[in-house]
């Protein structure tokens, strides 16, 4: 039986749909043993197409599931390799292979297919095969064999067959039909958004192939035509916009933020009705073939914005201690199911920005109190009650200090969209209502004093912090210790002690202790006082709000009380010494630190520390080691270069310290330091520092060699050249670095330019000449054996003649760190190009041009000879510095292509060829910077096979020096450099005629003025005359 089905003929449906439906019509006509209707070719090619067909033969069936170039899915069933005979048996067990492939020619199934020779050879060659799947079935109610009915006869799919169709339903969705084919997916929809607000989309695409970061294109589907696409923006074409949409795009209203390589967000800042519809997401196919979904589409509705939040603004001044309550209305009428969320918030000051939160009931109806009002929450001081259908109260049972400042409430929307996340599509905030609270008066009052102010080393020191406050026992204070203005300890209302870090070590070893003594009374002792212990002591009290609270209400600091530690002296003394301050890698060196005192050594406990302060310091001198007066030996951070290596030794009044082994990390400046106990534990009472001792570490010899031979290579113009740089020896524990440099032929630079760098760990930096892309994929360097490095010069040009040389530098890993041991220069090796005796021939004149700033100049290259027909040209214009390597500015291909080394000069070079041989270059707008050394290089090309080239000949035009010549400062040229000035002079006439005619009105007016009153005044002088 041979059966196949092709998607692209049947009905519009998806793709997986067709292949799974072919699938089961395939199995269902083997099992069934009735005829099916399958559309595709005739088969045997004799019959009609179209007609019904089904040869069951067998009843082991491979089905195998394709997918072509062009996204059609195949079916294609036929019998597996084992033969069951002419029908199937009751009882028989029976296996289903499902076999994945990949269909690899888009003419697989052509009308002029020939059918397979064979049962058994069913699978054509252009198939390859993914995987099998196989799966036994034992079915006890079989349908008589196939040869024992009549073609025309019937028989429905049974339950048994029912399920063998969904189990092979099943196998395909969990093997993946499109395993490994690309999948788009979008933020699924559809979503509403408040008008205004703003809007983020994301996609993402996955089971992709090619490079990691790939490019999205998001378009939407408007309402009004849902059929036409409007493009919106694109990660990778600035074009792709639609005109309704460039300006918004331009302005970074709409733009894409790439999450990572294969995920991306659509931002749409400022939402508009127009932005409603359904938008698509496309990723273009990087994939070697189209496999999967390339595009996925969500629908974004817009809503108009109906949250109200209001309250009224006003200012209260309460006391502290005071009950206050606010009232805030919400409300909204929108007709999606939304959520609100009410919360209360406070700004400390007019000018504050960052709010803190007071209490926030949730879109969960969830109560949140803020950080600085859990505690008081939970004790019912503050409160959020929902008061009617709009009003949310806010209660503060007893507002405090800290309370103060401008409150108001804050209220925003939220919906749940398809993926079952909460979103807040609109907020509000209410007016600030202005909060005072004004204190009652507390009382503070806090003492120190010391059970001694003069003391001997050893001696015990209580300090006694008095609290002067009404109701203390009922108040809660925090009472910290200061010595000269550094805090030493902080004891907290629930009893919490704090030391400082430099205290820390001591109050472990019980020499210092703080306690409550009573409600006003702490204690500071310090046990065994040293010299550091003198000073001015401090104690201050801060009184908070509850025992949990960090904020302070009041604050006060006692006065001064000072303690003086005598210290019972020795006159001791530490003096270091080296028997050589310098030491090869590898050697040993000892340190010796003399202990000296005014009594007797051996009567008193020491203990000696040792110190290290690399070369070159890098900040302070750091602990190495220190043995205690009990023989106990501490490591300090120092002792990480010396782990191993250091060896510690007493002998009579002075230890040693012998360094094993020494490496560069060890070279740098030692010191020891000597401590006189009277107990063996607590705290030295005197110390003494010695002086400092250098050591330098001197690193090994380098017997590094380089080959120092001149030489010379020729190649053909356009061939690969290399240069050779020989090691002669090395040791075999170290690591080479090489620099190549390059001397031009004169009159170029006398100083070798930097081709390229390869350090000894492959890291490769090129020099600025040569730094270029084009220049960077030319020249390579390689180590070709152990003994030799080697510079490649692709393509050999004209402007790569010159002598090359290496520097090759010895690198060693010397314990800490890697160091150079020493380097070598190899001889130079002059490189030449050899060319036919094809010959150019250039104008050699050397020419100086001086032209003023901002003007245009013609630099001139001719050809005095005409060259051969069917060879092409190629000319390259340089311009040199003085100092350094002609760089190129311009290059005319020999296929008419014209490359810009420096793209900055682009749009002011140009290239003119009046004749054939005139290769003169144009430079515009000349600057200053112009100046320089400009010659022309003409290169002749002839093809020697299809799409090959070969260089025949070149020549180099004589020098111009080109000298710009800045512009003068006239009083023209100083207006119109300078926009403000220019201004000036153009509105001032403007100003002034403005001020003339504004005073000629005023003129005008008031000499009308007059004129009424003179006339007026004769008026009522003639009046007085008649009635007189």
């Amino acid at each position: 039986m041979h059966m196949w089905w092709d998607a692209a003929t049947a009905p519009a449906s998806s793709a997986e749909a067709s292949i799974l439906l072919a699938l089961l019509l395939s199995a269902e006509c083997c099992w069934s043993g009735g005829p099916r209707v399958l559309w595709g070719p005739s088969w045997p090619p004799t019959q009609g197409r179209g007609q019904a067909f089904c040869l069951a033969a067998c009843c082991t069936l491979c089905v195998s599931c394709c997918r072509t170039e062009k996204s059609q899915l195949v079916a294609w069933a036929a019998p597996c390799p084992i033969w069951h005979g002419a029908g199937c048996h009751l009882g028989e067990v029976h296996h289903i292979d499902v076999t994945l492939c990949s269909l690899t020619s888009p003419r697989l199934f052509s009308k002029q297919r020939k059918p397979p020779p064979e049962a058994g050879s069913f699978l054509p060659a252009a198939f390859k095969i993914v995987g099998w799947l196989s799966v036994t079935i034992t079915h006890e109610g079989f349908p008589p064999p196939l040869y024992e009915r009549t073609p025309a006869e019937l028989v429905p799919m049974g339950l048994a067959w029912r399920r063998v169709a969904a189990l092979l339903l099943v196998l395909f969705l969990l093997l993946g039909v499109g395993a490994g084919q690309r999948v788009v997916t979008v933020q699924k929809g559809p979503l509403y958004r408040v008008r205004g607000s703003h809007v983020t989309l994301w996609c993402k695409v996955s089971g992709y192939h090619g490079p990691a970061e790939q490019n999205f294109q998001w378009s939407i589907y408007l309402p009004s035509a849902p059929e036409r696409e409007v493009q919106i923006v694109s990660t990778a074409d600035p074009s792709f916009p639609y005109a309704m949409y460039t300006q918004r795009v331009h302005s970074r209203e709409i733009y894409v933020e790439r999450v990572q390589g294969d995920a991306v967000l659509l931002h749409i800042k400022e939402l508009q009705d127009r932005d409603a519809g359904e938008y698509e997401c496309h990723t273009p196919n990087t994939d070697e073939r189209y496999f999967g979904s390339y595009s996925a589409k969500t629908n974004l509705s817009v809503i108009p914005d109906t949250l109200s939040v209001s309250m009224g603004s006003q200012v209260l001044t309460q006391a502290e201690g005071d009950a206050v309550e606010l009232t805030c209305e919400v409300s909204k009428t929108t007709a999606q199911h939304t959520h609100l969320s009410v919360g209360w918030y406070r700004l400390q000051g007019a000018g504050e920005h960052q709010a803190e939160e007071i209490l926030t009931l949730s879109k969960d109806f969830v109560l949140r109190p803020g950080p600085s009002y859990t505690q008081r929450f939970l004790s019912g001081n503050v409160r959020l009650d929902k008061v009617g259908d709009t009003t949310y109260k806010l209660s503060i049972a007893a507002v405090e200090l800290s309370d103060q400042g401008q409150l108001y409430c804050e209220a925003a929307e939220w919906i749940e969209d398809p993926d079952e996340t909460w979103k807040d599509i609109s907020r509000g905030q209410t007016e600030k209502t202005v909060l005072a609270v004004t204190s009652q008066d507390r009382d503070l009052h806090v003492g120190i004093t010391a059970s001694k102010s003069t003391l001997s080393e050893g001696d015990i020191l209580q300090l006694n912090c008095t609290l002067g406050a009404q109701r203390s026992s009922s108040r809660y204070f925090q009472v910290a210790w200061f010595l000269d203005g550094v805090e030493v300890a902080r004891l907290g209302p629930c009893g919490l002690l704090a030391w400082k870090k430099e205290y820390e070590e001591r109050a472990g070893l019980g020499q210092l202790r703080a306690f409550k003594q009573s409600s006003s009374v702490y204690v500071l002792a310090v046990y065994g006082v040293g010299p550091k212990d003198s000073g001015a002591y401090h104690c201050s009290a801060s009184e908070v709000k509850a025992p949990g609270d960090v904020q302070s209400i009041l604050t006060n600091l006692s006065s001064a009380v000072t303690v003086d530690v005598k210290l019972i002296g020795l006159g001791l003394q530490a003096t270091l010494i080296s028997r050589t301050a310098t030491v090869r890698y590898t050697q040993s060196f000892e340190l010796i630190c003399k202990v000296s005192a005014s009594s007797l050594i051996e009567e008193v406990l020491l203990s000696v520390g040792w110190f290290f302060q690399p070369n070159p310091p890098d900040g302070s001198y750091q602990e190495l080691v220190r043995v205690l007066p009990n023989g106990t030996v501490s490591w300090g951070p120092a002792q990480v270069n010396f782990q191993g290596k250091a060896q510690l030794e007493k002998v009579d009044a002075s230890s040693r310290l012998r360094i094993h082994g020494a490496v560069s990390g060890h070279a740098g400046t030692y010191q020891c330091q000597v401590g006189l106990w009277r107990t063996p534990r607590g705290q030295p009472t005197a110390s003494a520092t010695s002086n400092a001792v250098g050591i330098q570490v001197i690193p090994p010899e380098s017997k590094l060699q380089v080959a120092t031979k001149e030489s010379s290579v020729e190649v053909a113009g356009g061939a690969d050249a290399s240069i050779e740089c020989r090691i002669l020896f090395s040791q075999n524990n170290s690591q080479l670095a090489v620099t190549w440099y390059f001397l031009p032929p004169p009159p170029a630079a006398a100083t070798p330019l930097q081709i390229l760098r390869a350090g000894y760990s492959g890291l490769l930096e090129y020099g600025a000449e040569f730094s270029s892309p084009a220049q960077r994929s030319r020249f390579l360097s390689q180590r070709v054996s152990g003994e030799a490095f080697q510079l490649r010069i692709l393509s050999a040009s004209p402007r790569d003649q010159g002598r090359y040389h290496c520097r090759v530098q010895e690198w060693r890993w010397l314990g800490d760190r890697w160091h150079s041991l020493g380097e070598g220069q190899s001889g130079r090796t002059s490189l030449r190009l050899r060319l036919p005796e094809s010959e150019l021939h250039l104008e050699q004149a050397n020419h100086s041009i001086s032209v003023r700033e901002g003007e245009e100049v013609t630099l001139g290259c001719l050809l005095r000879d005409s060259h051969v027909p069917t060879a092409r040209l190629s000319a390259t214009w340089f311009r040199g510095e003085e100092g350094g390597r002609p760089r190129a500015l311009l290059t005319l291909h020999h296929d008419g292509s014209i490359e810009y080394p420096q793209e900055g000069l682009a749009g002011r070079l140009q290239l003119r060829r009046p004749t054939a041989g005139d290769f003169s270059l144009t430079l515009g707008g000349v600057e200053v910077g112009d100046a320089g050394l400009y010659h022309c290089q003409l290169q002749e090309w002839q093809q020697r096979g299809k799409g090959e080239w070969a260089l025949q000949a070149w020549a180099s035009s004589g020098y111009t020096q080109l000298t710009a010549i800045p512009r003068e400062s006239t009083v023209l040229s100083t207006i119109c450099s300078s926009p403000q000035l220019l201004n000036f002079i153009l509105f001032l006439p403007l100003i002034l005629i403005l001020l003339l005619a504004l005073a000629g009105v005023c003129w005008c007016f008031i000499s009308r003025k007059s004129k009424k009153g003179e006339e007026l005044m004769e008026l009522k002088g003639t009046g007085g005359v008649k009635q007189t």
